[in-house]
């Protein structure tokens, strides 16, 4: 009997060991949470298609194809270019007392020079300490030694014949002396108009960086202001953009401008210039040619072949050779090797306004015995003037 009950009791355990079991095992295999349910989204309107009617079309009055005039095809269809505006041409301000209207440009060549001699020629007592500081002030303002020692023996003998000096009396024998040293008997005139053919052939010369294009472009200007008409040949085929900056100049005076490739032969731009010149019965063709280390003996020999190429069509009628004023004694050893190569027949002095001395118009005429015909008096486009012997005298010694 006890054991069928101990028997019972075990059957019992087991049983209650395996339904915990069981239900152990159900809980660790819990299936996975479901997805949560996707959110109500609605969807836009759809887009319209090709063919669909945004609204409710309206009754309107049609044609048919026959009551519509079509073109025939004969007329080609044009399409207008929208119009390309020239630019605005100037005119330039007349060059006749030009020199006259720029004197305040002199103001420190004047305190160099005019001032500093009415200063000494004023003293009491001239001694040979105050000549020898006349000679000084004449020699630092790049007059130059020949020149010098000329002004100075005729100052002395007017000096000691004047006796008593008042400052009008000084002022006046100065200026008188100044005019006689600047030389008021050489033709300045730029020759632009031969007598017996058309047009008048002009060539610009220098090293570099003395603005010779400048210098061009505002020649261009004083001759369409003295009524002529001009060509300009850009021969400075070597600097960039050196050809842009004279046909602006040319644009802006209603002046024609020939050029050629970059880096091209200079020569056959001049030659075309004067045939363009020439057909255009132009009053005057101005080349400006490149600039030219004076020392390079090939770029100075390639000068006197570009003036040997234009003179195929006729002689040339002016060489004017372009200095910097500021450069003084120097200048001068650079003017001496251009007039080797070409023959110059003008000198345009450019910066003689500001830091620039006035003596150097004497000291370069005496070098190449030609005449100073125009000076650059400033930045400005119609700041070149022709050069007036009287008016530059008078603004060195002032009012």
């Amino acid at each position: 009997m006890d054991i069928v009950i101990l028997a019972v009791v075990i059957a019992v355990v087991v049983l209650v060991a395996l339904g915990g079991l069981i239900v152990g095992s159900r809980r660790k295999k819990q299936p996975p949470p479901p997805p949560p349910a996707a959110p109500d989204i609605t969807a836009p309107p759809a887009e319209p298609h090709v063919g669909d009617e945004a609204e409710t079309p309206r009754e309107e009055p049609r044609r048919t194809i026959e009551e519509v005039d079509l073109p025939d095809g004969s007329a080609p269809v044009t399409v207008e270019e929208p119009p390309v505006e020239a630019p605005e041409i100037e005119i330039p301000e007349p060059t006749a007392g030009r020199l006259v209207r720029l004197r305040a440009r002199l103001s420190r060549s004047q305190n160099a020079l005019g001032q500093g001699l009415l200063t000494l020629l004023s003293r009491e007592h001239l001694d040979e300490d105050t000549w020898e500081e006349i000679e000084d002030t004449l020699l630092t303002a790049d007059v130059g030694v020949q020149p010098t020692q000329e002004l100075v023996e005729r100052l002395r003998e007017r000096v000691k014949v004047l006796g008593t000096r008042t400052p009008d009396e000084l002022r006046t024998l100065l200026r008188e002396e100044l005019v006689t040293l600047v030389g008021r008997d050489m033709d300045r005139a730029v020759k632009t108009e031969p007598e017996d053919r058309k047009p008048g052939i002009v060539m610009v010369v220098g090293v570099n960086g003395t603005g010779k294009t400048t210098t061009t472009g505002k020649l261009a200007r004083v001759l369409v202001a003295d009524g002529q008409s001009v060509v300009l040949g850009a021969a400075d085929t070597f600097r960039a953009a050196a050809a842009d900056q004279l046909q602006t100049w040319g644009e802006r005076v209603g002046a024609h401008t020939v050029r050629g490739p970059e880096a091209g032969d200079p020569a056959s731009v001049a030659f075309d210039a004067v045939k363009e010149g020439k057909e255009m019965g132009a009053n005057v063709v101005l080349i400006d040619t490149a600039g030219r280390l004076h020392t390079k003996t090939g770029l100075m020999d390639e000068l006197g072949k570009v003036k040997r190429v234009v003179e195929k069509h006729a002689p040339v009628d002016e060489v004017l050779l372009v200095l910097d004023a500021t450069t003084g004694q120097n200048g001068l050893v650079q003017a001496r090797v251009f007039a080797e190569v070409v023959d110059i027949t003008g000198i345009v002095l450019t910066k003689l306004d500001g830091t620039a001395k006035g003596g150097i118009v004497v000291a370069v005429q005496r070098e190449l015995g030609v005449p100073v015909k125009l000076v650059g008096l400033g930045e400005g486009a119609d700041d070149l003037a022709p050069f007036e012997p009287e008016a530059f005298v008078d603004a060195l010694i002032g009012e």
